[in-house]
């Protein structure tokens, strides 16, 4: 019955039928589905924004922006417009990602799961957002925010990469453990990250909390994990080199790590200026897509299994002609 209602309402509008065929093909949903990813990424730069000018209580209570509207006014000046777009923002995002579940729906049925994470992550992190302002930017929610886009962008790349050719790689088991650790790593980095900026100056609004950790100590531990990030990062690259596996996507995280830890240095030595900083945040998006496009990379069948699956798949053949 919905089938029916949905072709009865394309076949009024002839327009719509030609953009949900197109949305729902293979280029169309790939299309959609990275929309979707940059769009994500851009809200933790939009969001980055907010904390670095101020404006986190740019208006001051939620959902609405004041007590008795949903929008900025003028009297809040520029503080309540970043405030303001930023949430704004969030329904662009909201309306990529249904485009992407109906458009699976017609097409992919197996990734509507995935789909269905990333629309239904958007408004939970609205949620989370909203409980930042009405905690006065607490430190820790703040950084739960973060860690909330985070997961929201994971489920978002792993959607995109669905939408594409896939071809299965051969690779010796320790490769999976150390493409492991390397993530593991890699989550502690950024992690870590949210509370040594938690820990320093820019929270967001003048009057709001830090966490009260010393911020020089924090951001040595933090400093440590990057380094080990970076060894096994190294590691990974070489061993996918020398068993012949796909090493660009290790190499890429190689010089992404690289280059995010010397604008970690940059931005501290220079007492955290906002466009490092703001820089920075941006980077620590990059690392952990960086990462999962390397883990990515190490996720074909052990060499083990492939031997063990190998003269079953050359008895097939002639299994068959009996």
């Amino acid at each position: 019955m919905r089938r029916i209602c949905a072709v009865s309402v394309l076949d009024r509008f002839p327009a719509a039928r030609r953009w949900a065929r197109r949305l729902s093909s293979p280029n169309g949903l790939r299309g959609l589905a990275l929309a979707s990813l940059i769009a994500n990424v851009g809200l933790v730069v939009t969001g980055g924004a907010v904390r670095l000018t101020d404006s986190g209580l740019g208006c001051p209570t939620w959902p609405r922006c004041t007590a008795d509207s949903y929008t900025t006014s003028a009297e809040m000046g520029v503080h309540g417009v970043i405030e303001f777009g930023n949430r704004t923002l969030t329904f662009v995002l909201g309306a990529i990602a249904l485009a992407a579940l109906v458009a699976t729906w017609r097409s992919r049925p197996d990734l509507r799961t995935l789909a269905a994470a990333v629309l239904f992550g958007i408004p939970l992190q609205g949620v989370i957002g909203g409980i930042t302002v009405l905690t006065n930017l607490n430190p820790w929610v703040v950084g739960l925010h973060f860690l909330g886009s985070i997961a929201v962008i994971t489920a978002a790349y792993a959607f995109w990469r669905r939408t594409g050719p896939t071809a299965p790689v051969v690779v010796p088991g320790p490769l999976h453990t150390l493409a492991a650790l390397t993530a593991a790593a890699s989550a502690a980095v950024i992690a870590i990250g949210v509370v040594v900026t938690g820990s320093g100056p820019h929270s967001g609004d003048h009057g709001a909390k830090r966490n009260g950790l010393d911020p020089e100590s924090i951001s040595q531990f933090h400093a440590d994990l990057v380094f080990l990030l970076l060894g096994l990062s190294v590691a990974l690259w070489l061993a996918l080199r020398a068993v012949g596996a796909p090493s660009r996507p290790a190499a890429v995280l190689l010089i992404v790590v690289l280059g995010q830890g010397v604008l970690g240095f940059a931005q501290y030595f220079t007492h955290l200026p906002i466009l490092l900083v703001g820089l920075h945040m941006f980077g620590a998006c990059l690392v952990w897509l960086a990462t999962l496009s390397a883990l990515a990379a190490t996720r074909g069948v052990p060499v083990a299994r492939a031997k063990a699956d190998a003269p079953a798949n050359r008895r097939q053949p002639a299994e068959a002609t009996h």
